[in-house]
């Protein structure tokens, strides 16, 4: 898996439905209109996220790392 960044990630999500509900500190959480699931991006400039951490985001949003690239 490529390396990606919180900010990448967060775009990412936005162009398969998500939307931003609120910002917590550098945490940004999203939703997904009939969905109950909440996914909280840890936002920390360009900085790239750990592996498992974003495989696990995608994996929550539905989506997979192929999807990413």
């Amino acid at each position: 898996m490529k390396a990606v960044s919180g900010k990448e990630l967060a775009r990412f999500l936005e162009r398969h439905g998500w939307t931003l509900m609120r910002v917590h500190g550098s945490h940004h959480i999203y939703a997904k209109p009939g969905s109950v699931v909440r996914i909280s991006v840890p936002i920390h400039g360009s900085k790239p996220l750990k592996t498992g951490l974003a495989k696990h985001l995608l994996k929550m949003a539905g989506l997979t790392e192929t999807d990413l690239q």
